[in-house]
């Protein structure tokens, strides 16, 4: 066996876990320090930068070269995906005919740490020409960007945690943080609503949280209904469905409301306690009446979160006026989220499904009958 070589790099004396810890610790309270110094210095600017964004009748252009510009792919898609229309522009594919997308309703924000970078600064005359509203990110208000824009958003002198002081770390944190707060307060300061969030992410895990009761739900034709005035035995001879069945009856009274709900279990008690005679007698005497129904428009966290606190298997969706629409069945939200949690677990996936416990719902639409 051959001896291994160290670079010379390497030091002998260099001790890998204690060294590369604190060095770890070492540049996260660096990166933390640069975005707590923006918490003070953050004035007048970035509100009018907001209002611009506000006021912006076309896309948000977000261009950058290097890190600064992945920074920029970021700020685009954080906007995009929070209620405002953006898009990122290389800046050196701009000069290349990408500069035909620049519309006078749009607005860009140019990112540039040292605010001279020459493939950012040269798509100037082009934004003024096209009468395109223009943000600074930048570190200095005497560079060439901060002097020539609409409104520059200052981050000021930033040290780079890199032991040489040059890889960009402190510098695009801070700028990435800047970023963040802008897309977020303008999409506050829009309204931006769950639903429409729900809307832009229809897809793996995330979506799966904004899956409404009536995607979930088995609708009304796939569901065993009846009339609480039948025979227990009459009810569960006439109401069978091909198919895979739910565990429960629901039951309408004459105005064709839902009035209570017959379970499998309520009917294996009735037999464990020698109660057949009751076969015969209306379903009404022996169905649950106290139950727990949704309206359409409730999302599968909600639901996932009342099957588990009430432990019950079958959840019937109603309209306003209590008819049925449909039946959700604790297999269906199994089903549902055992996809998700296995593309979860996939390789190259980021992110992974937040439990119902800690979602946060909308307002909520339960409604527990009653006996009337």
């Amino acid at each position: 066996m051959t001896n291994a070589i160290l670079r010379p790099e390497f030091r002998q004396d260099w001790e890998p876990s204690r060294d590369a810890i604190n060095r770890g610790r070492q540049i996260l309270q660096a990166e933390a320090e640069a975005v707590a110094g923006l918490v003070g210095q953050l004035g007048p600017t970035f509100a009018d930068a907001v209002r611009m964004l506000l006021e912006c009748r076309g896309s948000v252009i977000v261009s950058g070269m290097g890190k600064a510009g992945i920074v920029g792919r970021k700020l685009s898609a954080s906007l995009s995906s929070t209620g405002t229309p953006s898009f990122f522009l290389h800046p050196a594919e701009a000069v290349h005919g990408d500069l035909g997308c620049l519309r006078s309703s749009d607005i860009a924000i140019l990112l540039s740490y040292s605010g001279e970078t020459e493939e950012v600064t040269r798509l100037l005359p082009a934004l003024k020409e096209a009468g395109t509203g223009c943000v600074a990110i930048t570190a200095h208000c005497h560079s060439t960007l901060a002097r020539n824009v609409d409104l520059a958003i200052l981050l000021g002198e930033q040290s780079e945690a890199c032991p040489l002081g040059l890889a960009p770390s402190c510098s695009t944190t801070a700028m990435l943080a800047l970023g963040d707060a802008l897309a977020l307060v303008v999409s506050e300061q829009r309204g931006f609503t769950r639903q429409q969030f729900a809307k832009f992410h229809p897809g793996g895990g995330l979506g799966k949280q904004f899956t409404r009761v009536e995607e979930l739900m088995r609708p009304l034709a796939e569901c065993r209904v009846a009339s609480e005035t039948h025979t227990v035995r009459e009810v569960l001879i006439h109401v069978g469905r091909p198919g895979r069945r739910t565990g429960a009856i629901m039951l309408t009274n004459t105005l064709g409301c839902l009035s209570g709900i017959f379970t499998d279990s309520d009917l294996a008690r009735l037999l464990e306690t020698s109660h057949e005679s009751l076969l015969d007698c209306p379903i009404a005497n022996v169905m649950t009446r106290k139950l727990q129904t949704v309206t359409a428009g409730c999302y599968l966290p909600e639901v996932m979160q009342i099957l588990a606190n009430r432990k019950i298997s079958e959840l019937p969706v109603v309209t306003q006026d209590y008819r049925p629409l449909g039946i959700v069945d604790v297999t269906d939200v199994v089903s549902v989220m055992s996809s998700t949690w296995l593309h979860d677990m996939e390789p190259g996936t980021d992110h992974a499904a937040t439990p119902p416990s800690q979602l946060e719902t909308h307002s909520p639409r339960i409604i527990p009958i009653f006996k009337r």
